[in-house]
């Protein structure tokens, strides 16, 4: 079994005995209901799934009973059970819920009438995600699930725990890896491009080795997903889905790699397609990085919605869309070829992974900084680079230069090893997996009682 964090979570949920329903989300593939069936036989829970697309009796009947109370939709799923439903114990787990989305309304009286705890899955695409995601609070707590990162992919590869751990102290102290490691994580690492983090593709890579094997899944998902196009969204909608994800890799392949309107169509509207890019992203297979005037916290305040970068969720998807002759090309370190666009999918894709939200800063005055992010509550420029020049990098230190930023670090993502020079700290482009702000804490703050005031 591959490990992936989110069984923490999952795990975690199944033991608490927690009253809240919990939803695990994320894009078709990335192996959510996997997940889910293992943790629950790893905890021996007692558990009946129910599939929303193997059997459409399912929501059929649910469309039926809309109006009815819980019990006897409880009534009803214990006819159709293959197994016993035992109150205080038995987990209820529907799966591809988002074949009936209003589940997330029929869940609220579930769990208030108690006899049962409730996993939901779902790829909740598009527009089925915000009526799901509504649900009231206290009644559902939302797990996302995205590709496999990077770190997991190097445990799918043997990577040990105290490998990581030197390599953490070595991110975390800004000194070198040992010359013989480097090579062989960036080698691992120059593999995970081409792999990328969907599961089938990477199980099938631990087991076999073959690069060929894994661009024919890649190349069944993606159709998958402009299946899911069609399946979801109305005539004009489709086209619409399907021509904006088409153009991802040859927008990320154009010289500033912002989304270009008038490529997509001469005649663009905001008021037309502004809806299809959010269903892109709502349905986690395009991952935005936005534009900001200037990098300084909080960035929200500083965004352009409109001027954006827009990146597929998956690196792999997009090394297998460039074709075998890049992939190859790129295995074998050929520099004539510019791998921006790939290095600058993955840092996307891993970021959005690590929660967060991504930015980048451009300027005709200052030039371009590929991302901008709230790390450890400052804001942090990113350059992501390539290939041998990964010391030129003029738009950084004018930013850096700029007192009115107040930069006080500044990260350079390449396929060198660890060195420090001023505020400037290069690091590989794996060590990208510990940019995290999992362990930033807000201090206690002492409550003051207002009632002699």
């Amino acid at each position: 079994m591959l490990f992936r964090k989110r069984s923490k979570d999952i795990n975690q949920w199944i033991t608490s005995k927690e009253k809240a329903a919990l939803l695990v989300t994320g894009a078709r593939q990335t192996g959510k209901t996997f997940l889910i069936r293992e943790c629950l036989k790893e905890q021996k829970t007692d558990y009946v799934e129910f599939n929303f697309i193997e059997r459409p009796e399912i929501p059929k009947m649910f469309m039926e009973l809309e109006d009815m109370g819980a019990k006897e939709v409880l009534t009803r799923l214990s006819v159709m059970s293959e197994r016993t439903l035992i109150k205080g114990q038995t987990i209820i787990f529907f799966d591809e819920i988002q074949e009936y989305k209003e589940i997330a309304t029929l869940i609220k009286f579930l769990v208030d009438e108690g006899s049962f705890r409730y996993i939901l899955s779902g790829s909740l695409l598009g527009v089925e995600l915000k009526g799901i995601r509504s649900t009231p609070v206290g009644y559902m707590r939302t797990i996302d699930m995205f590709p496999m990162d990077l770190e997991e992919f190097y445990i799918a590869l043997g990577l040990s725990d105290d490998a990581f751990e030197m390599l953490r102290s070595s991110f975390n102290k800004g000194t070198p890896v040992t010359e013989a490691v480097h090579k062989r994580l960036m080698n691992s690492f120059r593999n995970y491009m081409v792999v990328g983090g969907m599961p089938a593709a990477v199980q099938s890579f631990v087991d076999n080795s073959d690069l060929n094997k894994v661009m024919e899944i890649h190349n069944t998902i993606v159709p998958g997903y402009i299946n899911d196009f069609s399946k979801y969204e109305t005539e004009d909608r489709k086209l619409r889905l399907r021509k904006i994800y088409d153009l991802i890799p040859a927008e990320l392949a154009a010289k500033n790699k912002r989304y270009v309107f008038n490529d997509l169509d001469k005649n663009f509207r905001p008021e037309v397609y502004d809806a299809s890019f959010q269903w892109l992203v709502n349905a986690g297979v395009a991952v935005p990085v936005y534009n900001v005037t200037e990098p300084r916290i909080p960035l929200l305040l500083n965004e352009k919605a409109n001027l954006f970068k827009l990146f597929m969720s998956d690196v792999g998807l997009l090394s297998s869309r460039y074709g075998k002759a890049t992939v190859l090309s790129f295995l074998n370190g050929n520099n004539n070829i510019n791998y921006g666009a790939m290095y600058e999918n993955y840092v996307a894709q891993e970021l959005n992974a690590h929660g967060f939200k991504g930015y980048y800063f451009n300027s005709k005055k200052q030039g371009e900084v590929d991302f901008i992010i709230e790390y450890n509550l400052k804001a942090v420029p990113i350059e992501v680079k390539s290939g041998k020049d990964y010391q030129i990098h003029s738009a950084l230190n004018t930013i850096i230069s700029n007192k009115e930023y107040g930069i006080e670090k500044a990260i350079v993502l390449c396929n060198d090893n660890v060195k420090q020079d001023g505020l400037i700290t290069y690091l590989p482009i794996y060590m990208s997996m510990f940019i995290s702000n999992d362990d930033v804490k807000l201090p206690s703050s002492e409550k003051q009682s207002l009632k002699d005031i």
